[in-house]
C-alpha cells in the first residue's frame, strides 16, 4: 500500500517539511539495523481524532531502545507530545503513526555506543493492512520455511528495525505463493507469530495465544487489547504452546496487530479453519476492537489520548 505524504514529520524535537526529513546514507542505522520503531493508530471519535494506547506504545519504544543499550534523548511525555503534534499537524483524523529511534551519521562500525541517536515521528493515511476483504471474510494463510528468530540470537522482545528481515522474508514467501500472510513457527515447531501480528486460536470456546516469551514473539499492545476484550466478554484466555495442527483444527482463528487489528484466518495451508468463515467469537472481539478504538465504549476510554 503506497505512503501517501503528509505535511510535516517530527524530527529531534521540531516538526519539519515532510520533503525535507532525510538522512545521509552512511546513517549507522540503514548499515547494520539497529533501531527501534513502533505502529500505532489514530482514529476518529466523537470528540476528535484520539491516538489508542498511545502511552503504551511510547513505553515499549523506549523498553526496545533499552534493550538494544540505546540512549533515547526524549522521555515518554516529549514523545508523547511529539506524536500528538504530529498527528495534528497533519489535519488528518484517522492515520497511522510511525516512530522511529535511530543511530545518526557520525560513527561507522558495529560499535554503535558513540552514535548519536535521533528520533523522528510519521504520520500518513493507511486503510486495512490485510485488505477490507480480508477483514470482512478471512485472510489465506501459509505456514512459512522460515522460523523465527530464536530469542537467545536477539532480543526478540523488542521491536527492532533489523528483526524484521525474518518477517520481510516469511511475508515474501508467502505473497509469491498466492497467500495473504504467513505464520512463523520456532526452531522447535511451536507456532510463534505472524509476520508482524499475534496468533489467537479457538478451541471448543476457548481463546488460546502462544506465550511471547517462549516463542520469540513481540508482546503486542493489540494482543493485550484483545485478551482484556475476550475476558471482559466472558471468554477465558489462556497461553499454550501450539503446533501446527493445533491451527489447523482450530474452530477460529486470528491475528492481531496495530496495522492489521483483528483480521480472521479463513484458511491456512489451503486448510479451512472452522467453517472457513469469520466465527461469532472473532467476529465478537472483531466487533468490541472496532467500538473501543472509536471511542463507544466508556470502560476502555483511558486507553484513548485525544489531539487538540
Amino acid at each position: 500500500m503506497p505512503i501517501t505524504p503528509t505535511s510535516k514529520i517530527w524530527m529531534d524535537g521540531e516538526l519539519v517539511d515532510w520533503e525535507q526529513a532525510t538522512v545521509h546514507v552512511l546513517t549507522h542505522s540503514l548499515h547494520y539495523g539497529t533501531a527501534v520503531f513502533e505502529g500505532i493508530r489514530a482514529y476518529p471519535t466523537a470528540q476528535g481524532p484520539a491516538v489508542f494506547r498511545l502511552r503504551d506504545h511510547v513505553g515499549r519504544l523506549l523498553k526496545s531502545a533499552h534493550l538494544l543499550a540505546m540512549e533515547v534523548p526524549f522521555g515518554e511525555d516529549e514523545l508523547v507530545e511529539a506524536v500528538k503534534a504530529t498527528v495534528a499537524a497533519s489535519g488528518l483524523d484517522a492515520c497511522y503513526i510511525r516512530p522511529l529511534a535511530y543511530l545518526g551519521y557520525g560513527e561507522m562500525g558495529l560499535n554503535p555506543l558513540p552514535c548519536e541517536v535521533r528520533v523522528a515521528v510519521a504520520v500518513w493515511p493507511w486503510g486495512a493492512y490485510l485488505g477490507e476483504e480480508g477483514m470482512r471474510s478471512g485472510i489465506r494463510l501459509k505456514v512459512s520455511s522460515w522460523a523465527r528468530l530464536d530469542p537467545r540470537t536477539l532480543p526478540t522482545a523488542a521491536k527492532a528495525t533489523g528483526m524484521y528481515i525474518n518477517s520481510s522474508l516469511a511475508k515474501v514467501e508467502a505473497v509469491r505463493a498466492g497467500y495473504d500472510e504467513a505464520i512463523l513457527c520456532t526452531t522447535d515447531g511451536y507456532l510463534a507469530e505472524g509476520t508482524g501480528e499475534n496468533l489467537f486460536v479457538v478451541r471448543r470456546g476457548e481463546i488460546v495465544t502462544p506465550p511471547s516469551s517462549a516463542v520469540g514473539a513481540l508482546d503486542g499492545i493489540t494482543a493485550d487489547t484483545v485478551r482484556t476484550i475476550a475476558g471482559d466478554l466472558g471468554y477465558t484466555v489462556r497461553e499454550e504452546l501450539l503446533r501446527r495442527s493445533d491451527l489447523y483444527l482450530a474452530d477460529e482463528a486470528f491475528l492481531t496487530g496495530t496495522a492489521a487489528e483483528v483480521v480472521p484466518i479463513a484458511s491456512v495451508d489451503d486448510r479451512t479453519i472452522g467453517s472457513g468463515e469469520p466465527g461469532p467469537i472473532t467476529r465478537a472481539i472483531q466487533d468490541t476492537y472496532r467500538a473501543v478504538v472509536h471511542g463507544e465504549v466508556d470502560r476502555y476510554k483511558d486507553w484513548l489520548e485525544r489531539v487538540g
